[in-house]
């Protein structure tokens, strides 16, 4: 479960994790009543990314033209979702950003830092510059500080900046999260260090151990109003959400490869292999949400729309599908990718698919790939190089 971006500092203030002087909006007039001195920046609070190149993010200077922004915000549409709350936050001017990262490793099943001097919203050269430390025992400074000098830091910053990697490594495990994200932390000329953006993925099965996680996802949005003028009950609006399409990672890039990946730290590495193969990707899809030991009918819909929606980029000559499940479910998983080529009649499509698992499917028949422009790889490398050949 992705939590919104002011969701996402609530808990990072819980943690003493730096954030600017906010404030939430729930309609356009709000802003009227800003307890915050301008100039301010309005950001659309959706789980997509690309908020600032999708016009979801405006700096305003006075309340005029905080009104129209936050009218438009309230208006935009990111990657098919409208923005039910907005934020606005006290205007930052930093010297310097990076990006940090808590991630569970799907593989080893152990946590992974990670981080780049390269923060901000250009991703892919943060991918190509990401480093990252294995927490293989149990945690301690000495991990954070390793990953500021696998980042290049000096002086003062990597006091600083190890210190807020810690708070997000003691959120990561107290919340059982999946993902604790800065991107980007800002660093001020004096050497302040803030959290300027901030994601958070919850663990699905983990929430019934934190009732505080499920009242922040679920108190902290605003009533749904119809068009009579009345409010949508709380409860009426959790079912509404629960029978909605699920809200996936996806990410377009400058290149013709797509990706789909099932976690965090995966993605990150697949896009690494396919860079240092010389190879280009278009864009990327994180199922994220399960570990899928098993396939629900919520992990097979999100299978479904990611395999959607990596698919339908113009630019996409082939697609890479690299996922990490457990061994007994493997060959379900196999035979609902074939199921989804066969309904979607992929006989035919120029876009060719290289299919990557983490387990070998026992048991399925790889005679079911024939006529269908799907390759099954066991080997991560070999199904990266045989991608980026099919993307040349």
């Amino acid at each position: 479960m992705d939590l919104l971006e002011y969701q996402a500092k609530t808990l990072f203030r819980q943690m003493d994790i730096p954030v600017l002087p906010s404030q939430r909006i729930d309609q356009a007039q709000d802003v009227k009543r800003l307890k915050i001195p301008y100039p301010v920046v309005l950001k659309s609070q959706v789980r997509a990314g690309g908020r600032g190149r999708a016009g979801g993010i405006k700096f305003v200077e006075n309340t005029i033209d905080a009104v129209a922004a936050a009218q438009a915000i309230f208006n935009l549409s990111i990657v098919n979702e409208y923005p039910q709350v907005l934020l606005a936050e006290a205007k930052y001017d930093a010297d310097q950003e990076l990006y940090l990262a808590v991630v569970l490793d799907a593989i080893s099943r152990r946590p992974l830092l990670l981080g780049s001097r390269q923060g901000g919203v250009d991703l892919e050269t943060t991918l190509s510059e990401v480093q990252q430390v294995v927490v293989d025992q149990e945690f301690s400074p000495f991990y954070a500080r390793k990953l500021m000098v696998k980042m290049g830091l000096q002086d003062h910053l990597i006091l600083a900046v190890s210190q807020i990697v810690e708070k997000m490594y003691r959120l990561f495990i107290e919340k059982d999260l999946d993902l604790v994200e800065i991107n980007p932390l800002g660093i001020s000329p004096t050497g302040e260090v803030m959290a300027l953006d901030g994601k958070v993925i919850a663990n699905n099965v983990a929430l019934q151990r934190h009732p505080d996680l499920i009242e922040l996802m679920t108190n902290s949005s605003p009533p749904q109003q119809l068009k009579n003028g009345s409010v949508l009950p709380r409860t009426a609006l959790n079912n509404a959400k629960q029978e909605t399409s699920p809200t996936l990672d996806f990410v377009e890039l400058q290149g013709n490869i797509g990706v789909l990946c099932n976690g965090a730290a995966l993605t990150l590495a697949t896009l690494d292999l396919i860079i240092q193969a010389q190879g280009k990707p278009a864009n990327f899809v994180n199922l994220s949400g399960e570990d899928y030991f098993e396939l629900t009918d919520n992990s097979r819909e999100r299978l479904y729309k990611g395999l959607d929606q990596v698919s339908q980029s113009p630019g996409v000559k082939v697609i890479l599908i690299n996922l990490v499940t457990h061994q007994n479910a493997s060959h379900i998983l196999f035979s609902e990718i074939i199921s989804y080529l066969k309904q979607k009649n992929y006989q035919h499509s120029l876009k060719s698919m290289i299919l990557r698992l983490a387990f070998h499917p026992e048991g399925s028949d790889e005679k079911q790939l024939e006529n269908l422009p799907i390759e099954y790889f066991q080997n991560l490398d070999d199904a990266v190089k045989q991608a980026v050949n099919f993307a040349q």
